[in-house]
């Protein structure tokens, strides 16, 4: 009595015979949807599935692993978008400038602050409500003809950017590397409010400094030589000095010391379960002392005790 073999097919390709099964769930599978694995071949929702139970590469930090700095090519372009606009239109400076407190005055022109004010002029800058300046500063430059640098400002900073960003982001992840960008922009920004609210201050530079902290900060940590590191903040801090001449000394300072202290925090918290939020904590402490910082700086300065 003859018997009749049993034909299998593929689960995902139901009109394909086939006799190998995936070794995971056990399911036949057709030569297309075989997939190599250690052992035999699995298919594709197997393979999908042991992706996502698998743990992820992290940084020295707790942050994912990226080969790509996208976070500093995104930074980057946001900057050289924002020198276009403020060249077509020039006026974007003097509303979005880093400015503790200025007066407009009845002739569309800019003055220096003062409490009370003369009749006809109207209060600009952090003082008068305008918080945003205090993060949109960093993103302008000097237009290409103004004052000491001009396009030799954007230019500088983002080649700067350029190089320290592709270092110190794959060394924090993607998110840690933003948080302490945007913390040591801030960072600039409150100390030029603390120190020099009069002055209406652009650039990434604070920004930029804070990155150079960290590289130093994350280079000790990792064990490198640092021997070119050394150099490099010796560089960092005699630019600090010689700049104070010719831009905002306070932007640079505030975004280094921002910038080393979120650093610090990122490197040196140990591992562990609660390392991400005791990083998120420390950035939002950080966060919560600029606003403490700007607010009683803004209160002063509206009650004419400069």
């Amino acid at each position: 009595m003859d018997s009749e073999s049993t034909v299998t097919t593929c689960y995902r390709h139901p009109k394909v015979e086939c006799h190998v099964r995936c070794t995971r769930c056990e399911r036949y599978i057709c030569p297309d949807c075989m997939r190599e694995a250690a052992v035999g071949h699995q298919c594709p929702e197997c393979v999908k599935e042991g992706a996502r139970s698998m743990r992820q590469a992290r940084t020295l930090v707790g942050g994912r692993v990226s080969a790509v700095p996208v976070v500093t090519y995104v930074l980057i372009a946001v900057n050289l978008l924002a020198y276009l606009a403020e060249v077509l239109r020039p006026e974007v400076v003097d509303r979005f400038a880093m400015v503790g407190a200025g007066l407009l005055g009845p002739d569309g022109e800019h003055y220096l602050w003062m409490d009370p004010h003369p009749a006809g002029f109207t209060p600009e800058g952090v003082a008068a409500g305008e918080w945003y300046r205090l993060l949109t500063g960093a993103f302008l430059h000097l237009p290409p003809t103004g004052g000491t640098f001009g396009i030799l400002h954007i230019v500088m900073n983002m080649v700067a950017l350029w190089n320290l960003g592709r270092l110190v982001e794959p060394m924090l992840g993607r998110v840690h590397y933003l948080a302490l960008y945007l913390l040591s922009a801030l960072g600039g920004s409150v100390l030029v409010l603390l120190l020099a609210p009069g002055d209406a201050v652009v650039g990434a530079s604070g920004a930029v400094f804070g990155v150079g902290a960290a590289y130093y900060v994350m280079a000790r940590r990792v064990g490198a030589d640092m021997g070119p590191v050394n150099r490099f903040l010796a560089g960092l801090l005699v630019w600090l000095v010689i700049s104070a001449v010719f831009t905002s000394w306070e932007g640079h300072l505030g975004g280094l010391l921002a910038g080393g202290a979120v650093a610090l925090v990122f490197a040196h918290v140990h591992r562990g379960r609660h390392r991400v939020l005791v990083q998120a904590a420390a950035c939002a402490a950080l966060l919560v002392l600029l606003a403490v910082l700007a607010l009683a700086k803004a209160a002063a300065l509206g009650s004419g005790t400069f």
